[in-house]
């Protein structure tokens, strides 16, 4: 007999939440696309590589930094700045913040805000986007449930409401232009390495290992660390603060994820500019975010406060 759910009824969700105009079939085509076939290309890659010799120091030092300012642009950016308010940043780098997180190819500015926004309003309870725990948590309903967390809900024909979730932000001129402007940015991620690729090396040799490895790779490997964050975080690991949901701290994927991964720190205290609060916790996007803060381009960053920690640590 299947465990019930464990998702609980929240005491106030609206209809609001939903967008009443749901994901076309066409939508959900194109996500299946720009997240499947970097993915297959991930699998062409590695014999590629070892029979072919089709991975080139070049290719490194193109998928290195596009992995580093997509990475960057989504966990300080879209998550830390734009969701939960962890610092203020000036015009010029919130715009820069935008475009290099839209480089990831996890969705729009508004719509990542707006669907992470929600998760939080609704962490492992009936409403949450991508809770592991939404059929259920005996090994059937939680295996199913981590293929949802991880992938799945991308696929669903419900939308977050923006209205709802980001009138800030659609209050703003830039980050709707920015917004609008994904599928030129999409473009620019999948192509431009291949353009310089092909440009240093002077080949078409060049452009094509620059497409899969700093482009296809790069992509699926964020996507797919980004996504863990989601499933994994949400049901393995430590507990070291109190929470009111199954968010966990993964120590293994700290440095891949910039530091999102000390996820159950995020969920005790969200507006936290740091998550990697403790001893020996790597945090690398709250030392690019202490970096800009030195060079004046941040301002009221939330940082830890050792009080504010002691309630929430788990005796």
């Amino acid at each position: 007999m299947a465990t019930a759910p464990i998702l609980e009824r929240p005491r106030v969700r609206t209809r609001t939440d939903i967008d009443p105009e749901p994901n076309g079939t066409f939508e959900r085509v194109l996500v299946a696309v720009f997240t499947g076939v970097p993915f297959l290309a991930l699998f062409a890659a590695i014999p590629l590589a070892w029979g072919w010799g089709l991975l080139s120091w070049t290719d490194v030092l193109l998928a290195v930094p596009f992995y580093l300012i997509s990475g960057i642009g989504v966990t300080v950016g879209f998550h830390r700045c734009f969701t939960h308010g962890s610092f203020k940043a000036k015009r010029p780098l919130r715009i820069a913040l935008a475009v290099a997180g839209s480089l990831a190819i996890e969705g729009p500015v508004i719509t990542w805000v707006a669907d992470h926004r929600r998760h939080h309003k609704y962490s492992d309870k009936e409403g949450d986007p991508h809770s592991p725990w939404r059929f259920g948590s005996d090994w059937k309903a939680l295996s199913k449930g981590l293929v949802w967390a991880h992938w799945g809900w991308l696929l669903d024909d419900q939308r977050t409401s923006k209205e709802k979730f980001t009138p800030d932000l659609l209050a703003d001129k830039d980050f709707v232009r920015i917004h609008r402007l994904f599928p030129a940015l999409v473009a620019v991620s999948f192509l431009l390495p291949a353009v310089l690729g092909g440009l240093i090396t002077m080949s078409l040799t060049g452009a094509f290992t620059a497409f899969l490895w700093a482009s296809l790779v790069r992509i699926t490997l964020l996507h797919h660390v980004t996504w863990s964050i989601n499933s994994i975080c949400h049901t393995f690991g430590n507990e070291d603060f109190e929470v009111r949901d199954k968010s966990r701290n993964v120590w293994w994927l700290a440095i891949a994820s910039f530091g999102e991964s000390w996820h159950n720190l995020h969920h005790a205290d969200p507006t936290c500019a740091r998550h990697g609060v403790l001893k020996g916790q790597i945090d690398i996007s709250a030392r690019v975010i202490w970096a800009f803060e030195r060079l004046g381009w941040v301002s009221d960053v939330r940082w830890p406060k050792a009080d504010r920690l002691a309630t929430r640590r788990v005796s």
